[in-house]
């Protein structure tokens, strides 16, 4: 079955620049590449403005993506999902090796598809992709994080087979000079 929705394409300015039906049959999932920056920055920033514990950085996003990048293959990847050479949403994840499995597991980052193109399809797309990177690497299990408060991607989440564990998410930035706060970075 193809979905369809009406989108507008943003730049990654937020700017509409173009008007499209979208049809899950022409969207390419593929590996990203440093000509998706901007894109993905710009997805960044929308994934961001509703997570409570982060806050965006333009400077630090293309940092952390140049850095996934730079390593893109056997143990971390970032995956775009693009429409007409436009690219609409990213997903990544990185290898780990888990005690408890006794295996290499994955934990998934940034899944974000643009306002306009979610409900149709593209986050599963995009998670079905870095599910098959991981097994074919060996792993066992995927996990992530989401903002408590993001009702959406929680019943996407479970719908797409995701589990709640037992467990917490915590961290600590002892090296980390500024705490929250400070702006876009542009």
């Amino acid at each position: 079955m193809v979905s369809r929705t009406s989108i507008l394409f943003p730049d990654a300015g937020g700017v509409a620049v173009d008007n499209a039906v979208l049809d899950t049959a022409q969207v390419c999932i593929r590996p990203a590449d440093s000509g998706d920056m901007e894109a993905m920055v710009h997805l960044l920033k929308s994934l961001f403005s509703i997570e409570a514990d982060f806050n965006f950085n333009a400077k630090k996003q293309r940092c952390g993506l140049s850095l996934m990048l730079r390593g893109d293959g056997a143990h971390r990847h970032v995956a775009v999902a693009e429409v007409a050479g436009r690219v609409i949403g990213m997903c990544s994840a990185q290898m780990l090796v888990s005690t408890a499995e006794g295996a290499q597991t994955a934990v998934v980052e940034d899944l974000v598809v643009l306002d306009g193109c979610r409900g149709v399809g593209v986050g599963g797309m995009l998670l079905a992709h870095i599910e098959n990177w991981v097994r074919r690497r060996g792993g066992v299990r995927l996990q992530l994080l989401a903002d408590r408060g993001n009702v959406a991607a929680i019943d996407f989440y479970r719908k797409h087979g995701w589990e709640w564990t037992r467990l917490i998410g915590l961290r600590k930035m002892p090296f980390s000079r500024k705490r929250k706060g400070g702006g876009d970075g542009a």
